[in-house]
């Protein structure tokens, strides 16, 4: 009779299903997130009740602060004169197709500041034009 204790083995656990999974979480998370659109210029947009529309990468954003003042992109334009806008825009347009052009003006923003960027651009041929709001809080 042996009495002599035999090898034991190590139990051997497999981590390639642990990997597995944690990279299909991974996917999911970085499929799933949505990227929210941040701009370096303070402004505290009006707000609605519609659904957002998709944002493509061909748009031209002119943002409106409080003061009135507008910006093209991150680029301030030099005075609020309508001929200044409407160079500023078509230079930021280029050789580029008719963008969608985004007015992102602040909820305090003088009125006739965002109906002169809207003349402006119509007055350039934009007609996708769209104003961006954040949506109401639900209550």
């Amino acid at each position: 009779m042996n009495l002599q204790p035999g090898e034991t083995d190590e139990p051997e656990v497999n981590l390639t299903p642990l990997i597995d999974v944690v990279f299909l979480l991974l996917i999911f998370f970085m499929v799933t997130t949505t990227f929210e659109h941040q701009s370096r210029i303070k402004i505290d947009l009006p707000e609605a009740t519609a659904a957002p529309t998709s944002v493509d990468d061909e748009s031209l954003e002119i943002i409106i602060d409080v003061q009135g003042r507008y910006f093209i992109g991150d680029q301030q334009v030099v005075n609020t004169t309508p001929e200044t806008l409407k160079s500023a825009i078509s230079k930021a347009i280029g050789d580029r197709d008719v963008p969608t052009v985004i007015i992102r003006a602040d909820a305090n923003t003088p009125h006739q500041a965002v109906i002169t960027a809207l003349d402006v651009t119509s007055q350039l041929g934009l007609t996708r034009i769209s104003l961006a709001t954040s949506k109401t809080p639900e209550k």
